[in-house]
């Protein structure tokens, strides 16, 4: 059953937009930053690793980005080829403004932080001008980050990305994808995550995500409500994550859960884009929601008890052997809503 129908003509899979950054996590475990003295670096930024995670399960990814035009910019962009991701609308900044950095404080599997610089970064720069048409036009879908939608001009390109997939056909996917940097106030944030979703094909965030986005719409929504107000918008899949509780994708057809694959974690961030790159790959394969849903939780997982995220993304062949493993030995993960 296609839940989203995509031209399969087209060359490139997925455009994402927005976010490319560095993150810098601790080799030295469970300690805080004040204790940390070494760090590996990995490319970071959800559309980001959702793109590297793409590329590793076989699909062709662009990007439409600004990076910085220094040594980090050529780090980024170079890895990016390296997965063979199409870096042409990947462009450098020219007022030397830098990548956004991450430095993560692991203190158990259950509690990690984030400490970010973020004033000024380059990724925020993009303008509507480096948004065309063609390029919306040679994808299946766009993905549009919320962190993007922060800050002007990377505001009106991506609206420009939306506006143009429309024109053309293009599936629209956002990524509530919410930081707390960068945005001025609760209204700013719910006024143009409903944009974008009120446009999407699809949309998926946490409940605290939905929570933001419906603030000024109607608050206290509970997940029924929420699933039944954007599918009616014309999203054909909403998905609302609970975290440990797992998630739910709710459909025109149905709505199934899902629950986390049982592992040993390593950190408490990733798992996110992890889940987004194998369920949106799962879509393109035109796989049943169930099916998408076990995709999505197995790299979830599997990203949790990585120590980064980009340089970590599985294979299909990983992703599998993990599922029919951990299925063996603990069951089922999916059910009924």
């Amino acid at each position: 059953m296609s839940y989203l129908n995509f031209d399969t003509s087209r060359s490139l899979d997925l455009i994402p937009m927005g976010r490319i950054a560095i993150d810098f996590n601790p080799v030295d475990y469970f300690k805080t930053l004040v204790e940390s003295d070494t760090f590996k670096k990995y490319v970071g930024g959800s559309p980001a690793n959702i793109a590297v995670g793409l590329a590793r399960l076989g699909k062709k990814v662009g990007f439409i980005a600004k990076v910085s035009n220094d040594r980090f910019g050529d780090y980024v962009t170079q890895f990016f080829e390296s997965e063979g991701i199409d870096v042409s609308h990947v462009t450098r900044v020219k007022g030397g403004e830098k990548l956004g950095l991450t430095f993560t404080e692991i203190l158990s599997p259950e509690e990690s932080s984030i400490l970010m610089y973020r004033d000024g970064v380059a990724d925020l720069l993009l303008e509507p001008a480096d948004v065309d048409e063609a390029y919306i036009a040679s994808a299946k879908a766009i993905l549009i980050s919320g962190t993007a939608l922060s800050q002007s001009p990377s505001r009106e390109a991506c609206l420009k990305a939306m506006f143009l997939a429309k024109k053309t056909d293009t599936r629209i996917i956002f990524d509530i994808d919410y930081r707390p940097y960068s945005w001025k106030n609760a209204d700013e944030i719910a006024v143009y995550y409903s944009i974008a979703a009120e446009n999407s094909d699809m949309v998926m965030g946490s409940r605290e995500e939905f929570d933001l986005m419906e603030a000024i719409i109607e608050p206290g929504r509970s997940d029924r409500q929420s699933a039944d107000y954007w599918l009616a918008k014309g999203n054909q899949i909403v998905i609302i994550k609970h975290g440990k509780k797992g998630s739910t994708a709710y459909t025109q057809q149905g709505s199934y859960s899902v629950k986390p694959f049982p592992v040993t974690a390593l950190k408490s961030f990733g798992g996110g884009d992890g889940y987004g790159s194998a369920f949106i790959y799962s879509l393109l394969e035109d796989m049943d929601i169930t099916d998408c849903l076990e995709m999505g939780s197995a790299s979830a997982s599997m990203l949790v008890a990585a120590h980064g995220c980009s340089l970590f993304m599985p294979t299909v062949d990983e992703v599998r052997a993990f599922i029919r493993e951990s299925k063996a030995k603990h069951g089922e993960v999916i059910e009924a809503v």
